[in-house]
């Protein structure tokens, strides 16, 4: 019978883990105790799961990366969500960024082209409970019109450009953060804020992200 990791190394690596987002700037109180909260061992399947626990970026199904938790706690922190925003995501992926955002909104809205991505995702956030988190299948270039305007919106995925869709959703006063740039080439977050005047833009840093793709995925 093969046994489980030592519950004494588990702690060790968890505690690294949460140094680790610390010294690479994630510093806000509310990230961090939401990322001390969701397990990403439960978002790592296979052969990936020892490394769940390390500050890099891993694969998972339909081609797809789970991103660098450091990377995720400074996306997190940047939108700087309220506990009465409504969030939308746009690319699910393993579900984990979403997990975290829904210890810190009222409400979560995530969306994938993946349908197979977005069915594991769900499960999971039943799994824990997490009843403020719709996941949808569809197109997320578009957004969620129907559901618009937001409070904050994150992409976790590079547009060459932010959508104008997306944009449009955003409420005055909201925050989008998101990749840009080419796929192939050095992108670059950005964090976007929606005054009465119209749109203005930080670059935070570099990263690297897979691109952002119209239509669904055929799994």
């Amino acid at each position: 019978m093969t046994e489980g990791p030592d519950p004494e190394d588990l702690a060790m690596r968890k505690m690294r883990f949460l140094f680790a987002l610390r010294s690479r700037g994630v510093t806000d109180a509310r990230v961090l105790t939401a990322m001390e909260k969701v397990d990403r061992g439960l978002f790592v399947k296979g052969i990936f799961a020892a490394r769940a626990y390390e500050d890099m970026p891993l694969p998972i199904a339909c081609g797809q990366t789970i991103s660098q938790p450091s990377v995720v706690g400074l996306m997190t922190q940047a939108l700087n969500v309220g506990p009465r925003d409504t969030v939308l995501e746009i690319g699910t992926g393993s579900g984990y960024q979403a997990a975290i955002l829904a210890q810190l909104a009222r409400r979560v809205y995530t969306v994938d082209r993946w349908r197979r991505l977005t069915r594991e995702a769900a499960a999971l956030f039943r799994q824990l409970g997490l009843v403020n988190v719709t996941t949808i299948t569809a197109d997320g270039s578009f957004g969620l019109p129907d559901q618009a305007p937001f409070d904050r919106i994150i992409v976790t995925a590079a547009a060459e450009d932010p959508p104008g869709p997306l944009l449009q959703q955003l409420k005055p006063g909201g925050i989008m953060v998101l990749p840009v740039g080419q796929s192939d080439a050095v992108q670059h977050l950005i964090k976007v804020t929606r005054s009465e005047k119209g749109f203005d833009y930080e670059e935070l840093r570099q990263v690297r992200f897979v691109p952002l793709v119209e239509g669904l995925g055929n799994e």
